[in-house]
Parts: C-alpha cells; structure tokens; sequence
C-alpha cells in the first residue's frame, strides 16, 4: 500500500506532484493549500509565466524542457493546451551581450535545446515592433513559450482528484508532528492529518513552514516589479484573443527586462530595481477571497522603482509611447543563495521534504524528480544543483541568506563569469594558513563560504623563469577573466620541484565506533576493512548504480576512520544511514563527527617533497616505509599530524592533516624548510589543470548520479567480488553492457583555446555532447577537456568544441580510467 503523503501548497509544483505521483501508483495523497483552492494567492497566481529553457545547469534546463512538454500535454475541454509555444527572443544592446548570447547558444546546443543566433533583421523579422537601432542581433529559440500556470494548476487538480487525491484548501498549516526522528503529519486548526511523508510546495512561505519541522531553509522571498500597460494599436491590429500571445517573449537582459503580450497590452517585468525582501510570517494568512488583485503575493505597485524601466521600454519598442501604465504590483518570488531551488529530504526529520524556489519554468520538472525519488528511490535528472543539503552551515544564517539572495536577484540578469566570487559577503571561513597565504599575494576566490587562494602574486617573478615549452599561451579575454600566466608557474614547480596546496575546504569527517565499519562496507564500493593503515579510494554509488560521489577512508583504528568527502550531500545519506543502522542493532553504533573546521590539511606533492619532509620529521617517509595508498600518524616539525600518501596532482607526496590550532606553525615549519628544494605555495587554478591531466574526475562537474562507475571510467574503483553495498545489486546488471556515452579526454588541436566547460561538442555537424571540465595542460603545452560523447567514439576521432560560436576542432585522446591505485605518482606526459 503506498504511503500516507501530505503536499503543503497547491500551486503549481504542488500540483504537478500530486499529479506525478499518481502516475507512479502514489494516490494516497492530501493537498493542504490555506488559500482558495481556484486561486490559492502564492506566487503562480501572478506569474507572467515566461518559459526560458537554456540554462547553465543541465538540470534546471532539464526541468524545464519536461516542463514544456507537460504543459503542452495539458488539454482542456476545448483542446486548448496550457502552453502557448511562442518561441523566446533575447536581444542584444550591447556588444557584451551578443557575445554572452553565443555562450548561450553552446549552452542550448549542449542540453539538446534548439537555438539560433539571428541578425538584427532577423529580429526584426520575428519581433517587427523592436528599434532597429538599438538592436545588434538575438538568440531565438523555437520552443519557448508562455505557461498558463493557474489553468494548468486547474486541471491538475481535477485530474488528480479523479485518482484519488485529497484537497483541503482555506486551511494552513501550523505544525508538523513527528516521533522517533520521524514526521507523522501535520497539524491545521482542524486537526491533525497523519502521514508517512509530508513535502513542502509552500513557495515563499515554505520558510515558516519548514521552521514547523526544525528546519532552516536558506530561501529569501523578494518582491518583483510587474506592469500592464493600457492597450497598443500594434498589439490590437496582432488579432490576439484575450490575455494571449502571437509574438515571442522578449527578453532584454542589458536592462533587466522582460516582455509578453497580453491581448492588446503588455506585461513587462523589470529586475533593475532594488531588492525588496519580505517577511512572508507578516502576511499573515490568506484572505478568504482572492482575486487577481487581491492576493497575499501582490504588494504595492512602487512606480518610483519602475521609471527606469519605463523610459528604456519605450526605447527598445517604440510602440509603449502611445501607452500608458494600466496596472502594476510587486509580485512575491522566491530567491536563494545561488539562485537555484531547493528540494530534499531535512537532514534531521526523516520524511518531511521540501521543493521550494521552483519557478513556473522548472515546475512539472522538479514536482517529477521528486516524485520519483519519493516512489522509486532516485531521478532520472541529477539533483545536485538543487539539493537542499547543498548549503553548508555558514551559508543558511539568515544574514547570509539575505544578503545573497538579494545579490542573487540584482545579478540575475548579469553576465557572470563561471568563476566569478561574490563580492559580499567574504572571509566567512579561512583556513588557518590564510594569514600566509595574504602574504604571498593570493588572488582568493570564494566558494561554499571559503576563501581559496586560486593563485600567488608571490610567484610572479619566476614566470620569466619558464623553460620554453612550459610558458603560458595568450588567451581570449573570458578565459583570461581570473587567470594569471602565474599558474604556469604553480603548476611547473609541482612537476618538477615542490608545491604545497591548501586542502583544507574539502570536506573530512571522522567516523568511530563498532559500528563504522559496517557503515561503510555498505557505503562504498571499495574494501576498507583491509588493516589498519591502510587507504581505501571508493566510490559511493545509489540504489541504482548512478555515482553519488568518490570518497577517500583511512583507517586509522580498528573502529576510527577519516574520510574525505568530495560530495557533502553524502555525508547526510551517511548519517541517515548510521541513524538506521544503531536502530536495528545497538551495538552497531556509528559516530560521525565531522573535523573539517576544527584541522586545516595541507598538501605537499612534487619530486622534492620527500627531502622536504626528510629535514622536519624523524618518522620513516620513504616508499618503503610510507607506501602509496597508507596513512600514518606521525611528528612533522614537533606537531603531531596524520599524513596520507596520495596524490591529486600525480606526483609524490601527501595530504597532511593537523589540528586547526597548529595549521600555521605546519605551514611556516614546510614552507621554511622547502626553501632549500624550491618550494612555492600553488593554487587551485594549478590543482585543477594538474589534476585533469592526471585524470582525475570532479564530482558535479565530470559525473553525477545519471552516470555509471564504467561510463565515467572509474569502475576501477570497485573491489572484486565485494557485495552487499549500496548500489551492487543495480551494479551486476550493468556488467558488460556498453555505456550509451562515455567521459572522454579532449586535446585541443590549435593548441591554444582554453574553453570553460558545458561547451557542446560536435561531430559531422550535429551535437552529439558536451564538455563538463577544461584546463590547459601545462605539462604537455595544450588545453585539455573532459567530456561525455558517444561511446563508438575512438581515440584520434576528431571533434569540435563549440566556444562563443565558434568550432574549435580537437582529437579524442587516450582515456585514463581510474583505478583503486590511481592516486599516487605516475607519468602524466605517457597518458596524454
């Protein structure tokens, strides 16, 4: 029998989940909206529903192209459907943006999206009513449209009532009862409606819903301009029937608006004015009657804040000046962070989930993939770019979220640079090497709240110091954005001297106990009860064999393990699953503590590393005494510490790890003592380009949970003959079938063109994948880049990589697959 399901919020994901979770068999389910049910007030009931599909994130493009073609499913009594399939236009004004467009067009191509570049006649041609001058060209893409959310929300609830589900609507929530780390329901002022599972649609309200059930959503609901104006001659000649559209949504980005018709008149929205955040708790609770313009979502219309956009719609479509302003109001959204949605399980209430910050664009998309997780255990579309567990600690005070959140909703328009960091709020968290680091001139770049040198001014002199075939190429000016001809030389003296990196970001816990073992058997693919002092490289797979992240475990102790982790979303899947484990056997018990704030980690890797080592511990460091893939606890300099022998560069040395308190006499007692061997501090941008021409692949960026241990070259990872960890079952069943596509390693045939990543890559013409990393390659003196192509695809196939609309041809290189020995010092210039 399915479980009891309680849905907060009939808006339109809430509706959509209702709906996907009866076409997997779920229809023991209850809506609970405190709004009327035929127009609940949230923020579907005001959205101008606007659909863009091309997205950097291949998940949120994904979303919304399901999103599309449920909406066009949606048919009512007439035949009319819920989507008006316009097409979308976004103009260019400036030869900054043009340029952004063609990033954009890689970005459609990659995801499967159609999409053209066009002249600024060709605008002309499919938008007659824009200024020719002021227009330098487009991005047209065929697909877009405009959602009809409220009727699509009708429908639903028709459809999903005639299955069974139940709608409770001018009733809100109040509290959310639990037992045994467990949700049971919730409470209204009806009384209580128990149930197994209880997700979250409240929109921007879903904050106060989720403090129900002791959770902090990092979710910021900001009021956005939206304006009618009085009917256009242009528009009436159209012949559109009311509150319809015949031209495209127009999207003029320079400016921070967008444009739909509606009959007659037009909607704009404008993103340009300053950030209004709300309190959705000083709302109070939905009016028993809601209209278009009496709802909890519609606050006052500040003209004052739309002149601005005014003045420039009247420029970029000179038909507004015979119009006036009819109608306007500040319409309720939801912001995060990063601007990206939130959906997950709360870390610490098994069974209450949320899925909130889901614009109308990816509605039917998220309300699927939660369905599908809920019923069968995974979705079929990588949620890492929304999971809600995504956030670290720092990152959901509400100071944080608020000022984040409004950057979020200024800069949503904005070409951003994919490294680009924010510029406030900074220095949340800095490792204890960060005093340092200042000296030496570090260009920091800040991510998940941490300061992270990406490279040193310090290092600057020794560029003229490059041998020939170890200096840096010109680049083109976006990818030049963030770098310095410096990582050349972070990355030479790696190879050939000594470097020490700051590891300390990376996320380590410590996990103890009787039960820790078995905790982990279960977790990985790899074997890690091999003794003591030995080091375990794994992968953490889910039910269906789809990666979920790679993982490094230590065994210090019989019962104490350290273990990196590389994916934080996984450490709540580890602790839930330690949770289960002490239920169902008291003396299984598993502690999971995570160090990563209270130890800073350092590491020291290049040919001189271990007559670096040699002058500051008397503890034995050489091969025979330290072997690869060991951990030892050992004196560095006086201060003890606990050194792994591994490599992310592919070169000799270790990650050493040390209390926090001590992290700075370890970096001062390395860098003093390295002098002598030609020791430098190196950063990122050096560890990442040194790291891809090892082969190894980044989580979220190369693989996530839609490829398999093969695809992604990393079925080395999996220990022979090991069974009964997550995913094994799923794992058998893939044995000696061949992947649809494959991650691959590019070389760049000009030698020069350092792409980004999410770059589409062609053959004979047609996209056939897409590029997930890219670096250049200093110790062969070429860019490289990872990507998923077709698995028929051969080494010294020819390619193209498709960079601000140009083709940029490249060879499919010999592949590195990664095996459980991988992560020591080997030769780099043999493999590519």
């Amino acid at each position: 029998m399915a479980p009891k399901v309680v849905i907060i919020g009939a808006g339109i994901v809430g509706a959509n989940l209702a709906d996907e979770l009866c076409s997997l068999g779920w229809t023991n389910t209850t809506v609970v909206e405190q709004g009327p049910l035929d127009l609940p007030g949230g923020s579907t009931s005001h959205a101008p529903g606007l659909v863009y599909q091309t997205n950097p994130s291949k998940t949120m493009a994904k979303f919304a192209t399901y999103t599309v073609s449920k909406l066009e499913s949606l048919k009512d009594q007439d035949g009319s459907s819920c989507f008006n399939q316009v097409g979308g236009l976004e103009v260019a004004t400036t030869e900054a943006r043009l340029q952004d467009l063609k990033r954009k067009q890689g970005w459609a191509h990659s995801w499967g999206i159609e999409a053209s570049l066009i002249s600024p006649e060709e605008c002309l041609r499919l938008y007659p009513l824009l200024n020719r001058e002021k227009v330098l060209g487009g991005m047209h893409i065929p697909s877009d449209g405009l959602a009809l959310a409220a009727k699509a929300v009708q429908l639903l609830v028709k459809r999903t009532r005639e299955k069974g589900v139940k709608y409770i609507d001018r009733t809100p929530v109040t509290g959310i009862t639990r037992a045994g780390g467990k949700v049971t329901g919730v409470v209204t002022p009806n009384g209580t409606i128990s149930a197994d599972i209880v997700v979250c649609c409240a929109g921007f309200w879903g904050v106060e819903v989720s403090k129900m059930a002791g959770l902090t959503l990092p979710l910021l609901p900001l009021a956005h301009q939206y304006v009618k104006t009085t009917p256009i001659q242009a528009l009436k000649d159209r012949k559109n029937p009311p509150n319809s559209a015949s031209l495209p949504i127009l999207r003029h980005q320079d400016q921070d608006l967008y444009y739909r018709e509606h009959g007659d008149f037009y909607g704009i929205g404008y993103y340009g004015h300053k950030p209004m955040p709300v309190n959705a708790a000083s709302l109070g609770q939905t009016p028993s009657t809601v209209s278009d313009k009496n709802m909890p979502s519609r606050l006052t219309f500040t003209a004052e804040d739309f002149a601005p956009a005014w003045k420039e719609s009247q420029e970029l479509l000179p038909v507004m000046r015979e119009a006036e302003i009819a109608d306007g109001f500040n319409g309720i959204f939801s912001f995060t962070p990063d601007g990206g949605s939130l959906v997950g399980e709360s870390p610490t209430l098994d069974g209450f989930w949320v899925a909130e910050a889901v614009k109308v664009t990816h509605s039917a998309g998220v309300a699927r993939a939660v369905a599908e997780v809920l019923v069968q255990g995974k979705s079929q579309i990588d949620l890492s770019d929304c999971d809600l567990s995504r956030f670290e600690g720092v990152q959901l005070s509400s100071d944080y979220v608020s000022e984040t959140s409004q950057q979020n909703f200024v800069e949503v328009y904005d070409i951003l640079h994919p490294l680009e960091p924010k510029q406030s709020p900074r220095n949340l968290r800095v490792s204890p090497f960060f005093a340092r680091q200042e000296q030496l001139g570090a260009m920091f770049l800040e991510q998940r709240g941490w300061e992270r040198p990406h490279w040193y001014k310090a290092n600057e002199k020794l560029v003229k110091s490059l041998p020939r075939e170890w200096r840096p190429q010109e680049r083109d000016a976006w990818s030049s954005k963030f770098y310095s001809p410096i990582v050349a030389v972070e990355a030479w003296k790696t190879r050939t001297a000594v470097a020490m990196y700051d590891m300390t970001p990376l996320r380590r816990l410590e996990i103890s106990g009787p039960g820790a073992l078995d905790l982990l058997q279960q977790a990985c693919t790899g074997d890690v009860s091999r003794p003591v002092g030995t080091v375990t490289y794994a992968l953490v797979l889910d039910d269906n064999a789809g990666l979920r992240c790679d993982i490094i475990v230590a065994r210090l102790e019989e019962e104490l393990f350290h273990v990196g982790i590389f994916n934080p979303i996984v450490i709540e899947t580890l602790s839930r699953s330690a949770r289960k484990q002490s239920q169902q056997s008291a003396g299984k018990w598993a502690s999971i503590h995570e160090v990563t704030a209270g130890t800073s980690a350092l590491g020291l890797w290049g040919p001189r590393s271990h007559a670096v080592v040699r002058k500051l511990s008397e503890d034995d460091f050489s091969t025979g005494g330290f072997p690869h893939h060991t951990v030892k606890r050992v004196h560095i300099a006086g201060i003890p510490a606990t050194a792994v022998r591994l490599s992310h560069v592919g070169e000799a040395g270790w990650e050493i790890y040390v209390n926090a308190d001590v992290g700075l006499r370890l970096w001062d007692a390395v860098f003093d003592a390295g002098q002598s061997e030609g020791i430098i501090a190196a950063g990122r941008a050096a560890l990442n380009s040194l790291r891809m021409e090892k082969g190894f692949r980044d989580f979220g960026s190369d693989f996530t949970s839609e490829h398999s241990p093969a695809a992604a070259g990393m079925e080395g990872l999996v220990a022979s003959g090991k069974a009964g960890y997550v995913g094994s079952k799923a794992l058998a069943l893939l044995a000696g079938k061949q992947p649809e596509k494959r991650l691959m390693t590019l070389t760049i045939d000009d030698g020069k063109s350092v792409v980004m990543g999410k770059e589409p890559v062609f053959q004979d013409g047609k996209a056939v994948g897409y590029v997930t990393s890219a670096a250049f390659a200093y110790t062969i003196g070429k860019p490289v880049a990872y990507a998923w192509l077709p698995s028929k695809l051969r080494q010294g196939d020819k390619v193209q990589v498709e960079y601000f609309g140009k083709r940029v041809p490249a060879t499919i290189a010999a592949n590195v697959t990664v095996q459980e020995d991988w992560m020591d010092d080997r030769s780099v210039r043999a493999k590519l």
